[in-house]
């Protein structure tokens, strides 16, 4: 079941997003919106939020779990 999530995600410019994208769009299977200026990222996914988080994580950048949207 497709679910839609919210995630704190300490991005500070475009570059910042643009790493969120880059490791969202290499996971697959899941869409995504991007508000930089609040630093959050919604994505709406079937996968399971602890894989959806530590991707996040990988682009170095501080990542939390807010919770659903």
């Amino acid at each position: 079941m497709t679910t839609k999530q919210e995630f704190f995600v300490d991005m500070t410019c475009e570059g910042c997003s643009g790493a969120v994208t880059r490791v969202l769009n290499k996971l697959g299977g899941v869409q995504f919106e991007i508000d930089l200026p609040n630093k959050k990222v919604f994505i709406e996914s079937d996968k399971d939020t602890d894989v959806l988080l530590e991707t996040l994580k990988k682009t170095g950048k501080a990542a939390n779990y807010i919770g659903p949207k």
